[in-house]
C-alpha cells in the first residue's frame, strides 16, 4: 500500500510523522508512527521509525521496524540502503549481544555492498575492518581499514563519517603505542562534534568513543574536558537521547575521581535510568561507582549491595569489594579474591590493571606481605614508565598510583631515603590531576613516614590536611583515622620536640657525648649540637643538667 491509496487522515499523520523524524523529534516521531498501519509505511517510513524507536530507547523495537526496511529496499531492488540497513542491524543486535545474528547481518551488508561503485555506505564496512583487525594486533591492516574510510567520506562528502574515520585511526594509533599521536588525532575528531559540524547520531557517537578512548589512555584531564562538552550537547538535545546515559557514566567516573560524590551519586543514578532498559553493562559501571563512594564514605552494607548489583549486571566489582573485605576485617578474604581477579584480567591494561595492582599493594601491606606488596608496586612502575615511552607524559593516574605504591612499600621496608620523595611525588602528582581521596591517602602514608624520620612537624601538617579533605568528602572512617593519628602525634610531642630531637634528648639524658649521640643516630656531631640548641630552645633551659631533668620529668629518659 501506498501513501496515494490511504485515507486521507493517515496520509495527514504520516506527513506529520515524517516531519517530525526530519526535525529529530523522536518522540513525537515514534508516537506518530506507532498509530499507522504497516502497510502504508515505505522502507525510508520504517527507517524512520527505527531510528524514533532507537532513540527513545526501544532497542528491540528498533530491530523490528530495520528489519522491514530492509525487507523493502530489497524488494525494491536498493542495494546500497539495504546494506546501510543490513549494517545498523549488525550493529544493533551486537550492542543487544546478539553475536551470531550480528555476524549474519554484516554478511549480507558486505553482499549487498561489496561489488557496488564507491559510496558511502561502504564507509560502515571499513569501520568494522579497522575495528576487527585492531584487535587481532594487525595495525598495519587497521590504519589501511580506517584510512580506506577516511578517504571514501571525504569524496562522498560525509562529515559524519570522516570524523569516525579519524577517530577510528586515532584508535589504532594508541593501541600500537603511539599514544600521543592517537590523542592529537581525537581531539581532532571530538572538536568536529563540539563545533556542530556532525549529525546527532554522529555527535553521540563520537562523544562515546572519545569519552571511553580518553579514560582508557588514563588521560583525566582530556576525559573531563570531554565530558563537559557531551553533556552540555546531551542538555541541548530533546529529552529522548539515547546517547545520555552512556556519557553520563564516564561524567559519574570524573566526578568521583574529582572528590564530587553527591553530584557523583546523583548523576549515577539519572545514569542507571537511562540504561538499564538496554544497555546493562554500561549501567553497572556507574552502580560500581556508587559502591566505591559509599564505601569510602563508611557505609559499608550500601556498598556490599552495590558491589552484588554490579556483578548482577555484568561486571567484576573488583578491586572495590575486595577492598571492602578489607573494611569488614577480612583481610585474607579480601586478598584471595583480588589475587583471581589479577589472574583472570590478564589482559586487563592501563587504568583498569592499574586500579587492581594498587588494592593489591593495599592489602598486601596490610597482611604484612611486603614481597607481594613490592612484586605489585614494581608491576604498577613498569606499566608506568611504558606508558610514559607511549604518550610523552608522565603525570597521568598511572603515575601517581606507581609512585603511592613504591613509596608506601619503601616505607614498610624502612627506606626512608626511597619512600619519601616517591610519596611525596604522588601527592604532587595526585594534587596536580585533582583527584583528593587519593592525595589525602599518601598524606597518611606520608605523615608516618615524616614521623619516623623524626618530622613529627611535618607529620602534623599532613595529617591535618588528609583529616580536613577526608572530612569534606565525607570518607568518615578515614577522617576518624587522621585524627586519631593526628591526636597521638600531638600526644607524643612534650616541650614541641620533633622525633630526632627526643632521640636525641633520650641519649644526652643517659649521659652520651656527643660524638657518641650522633655514632648511634648516624649523624654529624654538628647535627647533634643543633638539636641541642632547638633542644634548649623549646624547653627554655641552658643546660645538658637541665635538659636531661626535663626529660627524666617527663618520661623521655
Amino acid at each position: 500500500m501506498t501513501e496515494r491509496t490511504i485515507d486521507r487522515a493517515a496520509a495527514d499523520t504520516l506527513r506529520q510523522a515524517r516531519d517530525a523524524a526530519a526535525r529529530e523529534a523522536w518522540a513525537e516521531a515514534y508516537r506518530l508512527l506507532s498509530g499507522l498501519d504497516p502497510g502504508c509505511l515505505t522502507p525510508d517510513d520504517c527507517a524512520a521509525f527505527a531510528d524514533a524507536a532507537w532513540w527513545t530507547s526501544r532497542v528491540e523495537e528498533s530491530i523490528v521496524q530495520r528489519t522491514r526496511a530492509y525487507s523493502g529496499y530489497v524488494a525494491a531492488g536498493a542495494a546500497r540502503q539495504a546494506g546501510h540497513m543490513a549494517w545498523l542491524l549488525f550493529y544493533e543486535h551486537q550492542l543487544a549481544g546478539h553475536t551470531s545474528l550480528a555476524m549474519g547481518w554484516l554478511r549480507r551488508s558486505r553482499r549487498h555492498l561489496h561489488d557496488r561503485p564507491e559510496c558511502v555506505e561502504q564507509c560502515y564496512l571499513a569501520w568494522v575492518d579497522a575495528q576487527d583487525a585492531q584487535a587481532r594486533g594487525a595495525f598495519d591492516e587497521a590504519m589501511a581499514a580506517a584510512r580506506r574510510m577516511t578517504g571514501i567520506a571525504r569524496r562522498r562528502g560525509s562529515r559524519d563519517l570522516l570524523a569516525m574515520g579519524i577517530q577510528a585511526q586515532a584508535g589504532v594509533l594508541v593501541a600500537q603505542g603511539l599514544v600521543g599521536d592517537g590523542l592529537d588525532l581525537l581531539d581532532d575528531a571530538m572538536c568536529s562534534a563540539m563545533a556542530g559540524e556532525l549529525s546527532s547520531f554522529f555527535t553521540g557517537w563520537v562523544y562515546c568513543l572519545g569519552l571511553q578512548q580518553s579514560m582508557a589512555c588514563v588521560d583525566l584531564g582530556r576525559a573531563a574536558e570531554w565530558t563537559d562538552a557531551a553533556m552540555r550537547w546531551c542538555a541541548a538535545m530533546p529529552a529522548e537521547n539515547n546517547f545520555r546515559g552512556l556519557c553520563r557514566v564516564h561524567r559519574v567516573e570524573v566526578l568521583e575521581l574529582r572528590g564530587s560524590w553527591p553530584e557523583a551519586l546523583s548523576e549515577a543514578e539519572r545514569t542507571c535510568e537511562e540504561l538499564l532498559p538496554y544497555e546493562r553493562r554500561m549501567a553497572a559501571q556507574a552502580v560500581y561507582l556508587v559502591g566505591q563512594i559509599q564505601r569510602r564514605r563508611g557505609e559499608l552494607t550500601a556498598a556490599e549491595q552495590a558491589y552484588d548489583r554490579t556483578h548482577e549486571l555484568g561486571r567484576a566489582p573488583q578491586p572495590g569489594l575486595s577492598l571492602l573485605r578489607l573494611a569488614q576485617g577480612k583481610a585474607d578474604a579480601a586478598a584471595t579474591a583480588l589475587r583471581l581477579a589479577l589472574s583472570g584480567a590478564v589482559e586487563a591494561v592501563g587504568l583498569e590493571r592499574c586500579r587492581l595492582l594498587a588494592a593489591q599493594v593495599e592489602i598486601s601491606l596490610a597482611l604484612g606481605r611486603t614481597a607481594e606488596a613490592r612484586e605489585a608496586a614494581e608491576e604498577l612502575r613498569s606499566l608506568a614508565l611504558d606508558w610514559q615511552r607511549r604518550c610523552g607524559s608522565g603525570t597521568t593516574l598511572l603515575h601517581a598510583s606507581a609512585a603511592w605504591a613504591c613509596g608506601a612499600v619503601a616505607f614498610a621496608a624502612r627506606d626512608l631515603d626511597r619512600a619519601l620523595p616517591e610519596l611525596r611525588r604522588a601527592l604532587t602528582l595526585w594534587l596536580e590531576l585533582r583527584v583528593p581521596y587519593e592525595a589525602a591517602g599518601v598524606r597518611m602514608t606520608l605523615a608516618a613516614a615524616d614521623r619516623v624520620a623524626g618530622d613529627d612537624e611535618g607529620a602534623r601538617m599532613e595529617l591535618r590536611a588528609a583529616e580536613h579533605t577526608f572530612r569534606q568528602l565525607g570518607a568518615v572512617p578515614d577522617a576518624r583515622r587522621a585524627a586519631a593519628l593526628l591526636a597521638e602525634v600531638r600526644r607524643r610531642r612534650p616541650g614541641g620536640l620533633t622525633e630526632r630531637e627526643i632521640q636525641v634528648l633520650r641519649l644526652v639524658a643517659a649521659g652520651r657525648t656527643n660524638r657518641a649521640v650522633a655514632a648511634e643516630l648516624v649523624i654529624s656531631e654538628h647535627t647533634v649540637a643543633r638539636h641541642l640548641n632547638n633542644i634548649f630552645a623549646k624547653l627554655d633551659v641552658s643546660s645538658r643538667a637541665a635538659a636531661t631533668a626535663y626529660a627524666f620529668q617527663h618520661g623521655l629518659a
